[in-house]
C-alpha cells in the first residue's frame, strides 16, 4: 500500500511540475500548447466557423487566452500545425526564412494545385525570383497602367454605368478576373475570358474547404475545376510558342511570353506544365485578394460618408486638415478626372498622388485581410518562447493576430485611415501581403488594382447599400451574403 500511495504522490508531483513549466513556458523542451481535434478533419471546422460567422480573428484569439501563450498547436486542413500569434511571431518566422523555416503548403492545397514536377514552393519562388527580379517592381509596372486603366474604364462603361443597382461582389471579381487575363496572358475575348472565369470561381471556394476529396464537396470540385483551367492554359501556351517563334506575339507582351522566353542560369526554359502551374497560382492570388478587398472598400465607403468624401475631394490628411483649415488638397480624385483631356489614361503621378486613397485601402485590408496567413515548415529544431519546435513541423502565421489586437492598433474595430500615415503601423503588424523575404511580390500589382478600380468607381458615383446589415463571412476571404447590392447615384457632370 505504501508503493501504491508513494506510486500516486509522485505521479500528482510530477503533474503539478508539468503544469507549472507548461504555464511559465520556461522548459524549452516542452512542446507549445493546443489540441489537434478529430482525425484528418483536427480543428478545421472551428476554423472555418469563425470566418462563417464573420469573426475569423475569434479562431486565434480563443486559444491565446485558453492556452496563455502567443504558440500553440492546432490541426488545419489535414495537417498538424503550430501557430505562432503577434509581432514576435511574425517577425521571427519572416526574418528567419530559410533559415530555420522554408515555404510550405499543406497536402490538400497542392492537390488544387498540381505542379508537374515535383520542386519544393521554396524551389519554385526562388526559380521565378531569379528569372523575374523586376517583373512586378513599380518601373515594370507603370508599362501596364495604361492599359489596366483602358480595362478598368471599358468594365464600368459595361457593367456599372447606366444601371441604378448593381451587385458588387461578382463584378469586382470579374474587373481583377479582366486584369489578370489580358496582362497575364492577353486573353481579351470575351467568350475565352468567361470559359476560364467560370471554373476559377469554384476553385476559389475550395481552396480553404474541409480536405475531403469526395465527389460533390467544395474541395473536389476545386481539383476538378483546376485541371478545366490547367488544360485551358496549355492550349494558350502551346499556340504562344508557335506566336514567338513566328513572330505575332512580343517576347514582353505579357508575363506569359516572358516566362517562355526566360532560361534560367543553366539556359533551361520551364516545361510547359510549370508554366501552367505559375500562371494559374499567379491568376488566383492577384484575381482573389484585389476583387475582395475592392468589395470591401465599396462596403465601407458606403457606411462612412465622411470618409467617402474625402477619398472623392480631397487627401488631404485628416489629422492636419483638423488644424490646418486652410491646407490645400493634395489629390482631389475629382480634380484628376477632370484634369484629363478625353481619352488621356492615369499616368504613374496620379497614383503617387492617391495617398488618402491608399491609406483607406490599408484600413480595409486590416479590418477584412486578403488572406488568412500562410504555412512554413521547421528546416531544423530550435525554441521559440520556451517551446521546443522540431525539425519537420508545420507552422502557420495569422495576420489578424496583429490586425485586430488593441495593443498595435488602439480602437481596432474602429476604423481609422489616419494609422497609416508618416510611418505607419510598427514593424510585423500590419501584413496584408505577408512580410520578410517571401513578401507577396506582386503587392504593388495589387495596389494599383485597387488605386484604378476605386478611381473609376468614386469619379462616377455616390452609392448606398440596399442590406443595411448584410452579413459578412471569410470563405476564406471576406465576401458579403448576398454580394454587396448597392444603389448608385451617378455625379452630376
Amino acid at each position: 500500500m505504501e508503493i501504491l500511495y508513494a506510486s500516486l504522490l509522485g505521479f500528482f508531483l510530477l503533474v503539478i511540475y508539468f503544469c507549472y513549466n507548461h504555464k511559465s513556458g520556461g522548459n524549452a523542451n516542452l512542446r507549445p500548447p493546443g489540441k489537434t481535434g478529430f482525425p484528418v478533419i483536427g480543428e478545421t471546422l472551428e476554423f472555418l466557423s469563425a470566418g462563417w460567422k464573420g469573426h475569423p480573428e475569434k479562431f486565434i484569439f480563443d486559444r491565446i487566452a485558453k492556452y496563455s501563450s502567443h504558440v500553440f498547436k492546432t490541426s488545419l486542413l489535414g495537417s498538424q500545425v503550430i501557430v505562432f500569434c503577434g509581432s514576435n511571431g511574425h517577425r521571427f518566422l519572416f526574418s528567419n526564412e530559410n533559415k530555420l523555416v522554408q515555404a510550405w503548403s499543406p497536402s490538400s492545397i497542392d492537390k488544387i494545385f498540381q505542379h508537374s514536377t515535383k520542386k519544393s514552393t521554396s524551389q519554385e519562388a526562388l526559380r521565378l525570383k531569379q528569372m523575374f527580379p523586376n517583373l512586378l517592381k513599380p518601373m515594370a509596372l507603370q508599362g501596364y497602367l495604361g492599359l489596366m486603366d483602358t480595362v478598368a474604364h471599358r468594365h464600368f462603361v459595361t457593367d456599372w454605368e447606366k444601371k441604378d443597382t448593381v451587385v458588387v461582389f461578382p463584378l469586382a471579381h470579374h474587373y481583377t478576373f479582366l486584369l489578370g487575363c489580358r496582362l497575364f496572358v492577353s486573353v481579351e475575348d470575351p467568350k475565352h475570358v468567361a470559359i476560364l472565369e467560370k471554373p476559377f470561381g469554384v476553385l476559389a471556394a475550395g481552396i480553404v474547404s474541409l480536405p475531403i476529396d469526395f465527389p460533390g464537396t467544395a474541395f473536389n470540385r476545386a481539383i476538378k475545376a483546376s485541371n478545366v483551367i490547367r488544360k485551358e492554359l496549355l492550349v494558350i501556351i502551346k499556340q504562344r510558342k508557335i506566336d514567338l517563334v513566328e513572330g505575332k506575339a512580343s517576347p514582353t507582351q505579357d508575363i506569359l511570353s516572358r516566362m517562355l522566353s526566360t532560361s534560367d542560369d543553366n539556359g533551361k526554359f520551364m516545361h510547359e506544365a510549370d508554366v501552367a502551374d505559375q500562371i494559374l497560382g499567379m491568376i488566383v492570388a492577384g484575381h482573389d485578394s484585389s476583387s475582395s478587398v475592392c468589395t470591401s472598400i465599396v462596403k465601407y465607403l458606403a457606411e462612412l460618408p465622411e470618409i467617402y468624401q474625402v477619398v472623392y475631394q480631397g487627401n488631404t490628411l485628416l489629422t492636419f486638415s483638423c488644424y490646418c483649415h486652410n491646407l490645400e488638397a493634395m489629390l482631389k480624385q475629382v480634380e484628376i478626372a477632370k484634369s484629363k483631356a478625353p481619352g488621356e489614361l492615369l499616368n504613374w503621378d496620379d497614383i503617387q498622388k492617391m495617398k488618402y486613397s491608399w491609406n483607406v485601402a490599408c484600413e480595409v485590408m486590416r479590418l477584412a485581410p486578403p488572406n488568412l496567413g500562410a504555412f512554413r515548415e521547421a528546416i531544423a529544431d530550435f525554441a521559440y518562447d520556451g517551446f521546443s519546435i522540431q525539425k519537420g513541423s508545420k507552422l502557420y502565421w495569422n495576420p489578424n493576430s496583429t490586425h485586430r489586437n488593441h495593443e498595435f492598433f488602439p480602437e481596432p474595430q474602429k476604423f481609422d485611415p489616419s494609422r497609416f500615415e508618416g510611418s505607419g503601423p510598427a514593424p510585423y503588424t500590419f501584413l496584408p501581403f505577408g512580410g520578410g523575404p517571401r513578401i507577396c511580390p506582386g503587392k504593388e500589382f495589387v495596389r494599383l488594382q485597387i488605386l484604378v478600380f476605386m478611381h473609376h468607381l468614386v469619379k462616377r458615383f455616390r452609392w448606398e447599400k440596399l442590406i443595411p446589415d448584410e452579413k459578412v463571412f471569410y470563405i476564406p476571404l471576406p465576401s458579403s451574403e448576398k454580394g454587396l447590392p448597392i444603389r448608385l447615384f451617378p455625379h452630376q457632370a
